[in-house]
């Protein structure tokens, strides 16, 4: 765990979404909420939300679990539309800086995960707004993809590399509109309802996304 000075202040590890958690420290640990957290893997840790609640009283112990129980899915994601291993890493620390500037304004009004995601997407979109393009993926990007690991994805449970490596260009070629509704659909398990919520569209219009998301994978996969 790397020191640092304060909640606002702090980065993570190089490998951080296999590494160790990298969390902030300082003056707020002296104000800890009374909660006794158990380990991040027992089954009986506290929910999302109750952690939330706990980091927003000063208690760095649930930050932690909250970091761990999410920063390989949050990655993942984030890589998947950026394509690039630098700026997933960016969009990645400034997405958890937003989660600890937001900590005592957040709401259990929704799921810690979907409201996660939903912070994701506002810091992606900024990010192509900037850019005003889709930069081409690098060289490395489906290396570094795949050393995410997740026993559920397509690509995983592919057993012949051509397909796997169909799939993952059929996915680049998808808009970007599209490859995020699906992402978040077959990798993040998530309701069209979440989807939409994270995105910030219809339940109609991410199914007709998600729809034709599917169609073109199927055209480009059938070829």
């Amino acid at each position: 765990m790397l020191p640092c000075s304060s909640l606002t202040s702090w980065s993570l590890p190089t490998g951080h979404h296999a590494g160790t958690t990298a969390v902030p420290a300082g003056r707020y640990a002296s104000r800890r909420r009374t909660l006794t957290l158990p380990p991040v893997n027992d089954a009986t840790a506290p929910a999302d939300e109750t952690l939330m609640l706990a980091y927003a009283g000063g208690d760095v112990r649930a930050f932690e679990m909250l970091y761990a129980r999410h920063r390989t899915r949050l990655y993942r994601y984030l890589l998947r539309q950026v394509r690039n291993g630098a700026v997933a890493d960016e969009l990645f620390q400034d997405v958890w800086q937003r989660v600890i500037a937001a900590r005592q304004s957040w709401k259990p009004e929704a799921s810690f995960g979907t409201w996660l995601l939903r912070i994701a997407h506002n810091r992606l979109a900024d990010h192509w707004r900037a850019l005003q393009h889709r930069p081409a993926a690098p060289a490395d990007a489906d290396a570094r993809a795949e050393r995410v690991p997740d026993p559920h994805t397509p690509e995983q449970q592919a057993s012949d590399a051509q397909r796997q490596q169909a799939l993952r260009q059929a996915l680049d070629e998808l808009p970007q509109d599209q490859r995020e509704v699906l992402t978040l659909r077959l990798e993040q398990d998530l309701t069209l309802e979440e989807i939409g919520e994270i995105t910030g569209v219809g339940r109609e219009t991410v199914k007709s996304r998600l729809r034709y998301a599917m169609d073109k994978l199927r055209a480009r996969l059938a070829t």
